[in-house]
């Protein structure tokens, strides 16, 4: 006896057939696959270019009710065009008052903590008193506003103009130092149509971030000054912002030496012992010469540390999206290398690299394939990436920062305090946070995609 269920799918995927016989040829149809009886199998040969097919392939299954997935078969050299029952959502569902709110949040936290580092607070002033000249902070905190929100903007305008359903960016304002926040995130349904659109998407936030840190970094180092380093003293604390490679060669632009050092370049083996300890934070702290930052030049030096973090090559972060769309499934072949170097970060640098080891064990190991992952990235936007990954390169930070407490000996590396350990805690909330959003927001129905 005949399965009289699959006769109604036989109708729909000989509709199918009809609806694109002018972009894909088929040569053969599958009822079902594995664990998903009511997806359609189109194997044959497209009729255009992916990039120029795939677009108007998905729309006329959208209007079947239907979502296009396409991949391509190297053991038949075939392209598979897969048909799955549902479709993704147009809308993002923002909660603009929810937006709204953080960020205007976010920006007094950012005024708080700018006050704090400002060297107009006397030294005998409480919270009350910072509380109520919040005004002092105004240099910190437009310059890392400027460089948060253009970073996030980034995203959001890349989504809107491919039409993807994206959110406006949650800002979460965390008032302590060092920088008041702990950025924003912005929230992405379905999966990217192509790896050309996954690698605009994912890289306009870091680039549209990097490029504006970069000159409010000058400009703070301009505002900056070379001073001495001291040991402090008993019951006082020292913070020590981190380095990177670029962060370096913009001291040495700006100040004509390599900082923190002893001031004199001797030799190229001196420099590099130099820049060496700077990077991993092996220089005597009661020695040598530093830059006291202003509060602007923080603030542009945050924009860069925040930009290597995002850029780290792993899940979905926006490194993560670049390299895969780069180099596809091949990503993930970094995976365990990447969280073991953080592990071992975490052990001799910064207790803070446990947490993003855990949350990308947690949520990075794996990527979700573009809709379309048979058109590639040109040679252009394969430039571009491998562009961002080399920036990535320069403002990574293996050391971000540090508090030296003025009872430990200055050598102490191992006891000195981490700025950021306990508060990068705060970043197992935030995935919690951005969990309950995504999953409390009602939606259209979502077709199940078939499995990576």
């Amino acid at each position: 006896m005949a399965d009289d269920s699959r006769f109604p799918l036989q109708r729909v995927a000989v509709e199918l057939e009809r609806a694109i016989d002018d972009l894909f040829e088929v040569r053969d149809v599958t009822l079902g696959i594995p664990q998903q009886p009511d997806v359609i199998r189109l194997r044959g040969r497209l009729l255009a270019p992916s990039h120029k097919a795939y677009p108007q392939i998905a729309k006329r299954l959208r209007g079947m009710d239907y979502t296009a997935v396409l991949r391509h078969d190297p053991d038949s050299d075939q392209d598979v065009l897969l048909a799955t029952p549902g479709v993704m959502p147009q809308e993002s569902g923002s909660r603009p008052w929810l937006n709204i709110l953080l960020f205007v949040l976010t920006i007094l936290s950012t005024l708080f903590v700018g006050a704090t580092w400002s060297d107009q607070v006397p030294p005998t002033a409480d919270t009350l008193w910072i509380l109520k000249h919040l005004w002092l902070g105004w240099p910190f905190a437009l310059s890392l506003m400027l460089i948060l929100t253009g970073h996030e903007l980034g995203h959001y305008f890349a989504g809107r103009y491919y039409r993807v359903p994206v959110s406006l960016p949650y800002f979460v304002p965390l008032p302590v130092p060092p920088l008041g926040t702990m950025g924003a995130v912005i929230l992405m349904k379905g999966r990217s149509v192509n790896r050309r659109q996954m690698l605009t998407v994912g890289l306009a936030g870091p680039l549209v971030g990097f490029v504006i840190a970069v000159p409010i970094l000058l400009l703070g180092l301009g505002l900056s000054s070379v001073q001495p380093m001291t040991a402090p003293e008993p019951g006082t604390m020292v913070f020590l912002e981190g380095n990177s490679l670029l962060y370096l060669l913009f001291k040495f632009t700006v100040f004509g030496q390599i900082l923190p050092g002893s001031g004199s370049l001797a030799s190229l083996p001196g420099a590099l012992s130099q820049i060496g300890a700077a990077l991993f934070g092996t220089f005597p702290i009661d020695s040598g010469y530093d830059v006291f930052v202003h509060p602007v030049a923080l603030a542009g030096w945050a924009g860069l540390l925040v930009t290597g973090l995002n850029l780290l090559p792993l899940g979905q972060l926006d490194g993560g999206h670049i390299l895969y769309s780069l180099v596809g499934q091949r990503a993930r072949m970094l995976t365990w290398p990447v969280i073991g170097l953080l592990v071992l970060m975490g052990i001799f640098l910064w207790s803070g690299w446990y947490v993003w080891a855990a949350l990308l064990f947690l949520f990075g190991r794996t990527h979700p394939e573009p809709l379309d992952d048979v058109t590639r990235l040109d040679l252009p936007r394969k430039v571009l990436a491998i562009t961002m990954l080399v920036i990535f390169v320069l403002i990574f930070t293996p050391l971000p920062m540090r508090v030296i407490v003025g009872e430990l000996p200055p050598s102490d590396l191992g006891q000195a305090a981490n700025c950021l350990g306990a508060p990068a805690l705060v970043l197992g909330a935030i995935a919690w946070f951005v969990w309950k959003v995504r999953a409390g927001r009602p939606t259209q129905p979502r077709p199940k995609l078939p499995p990576q």
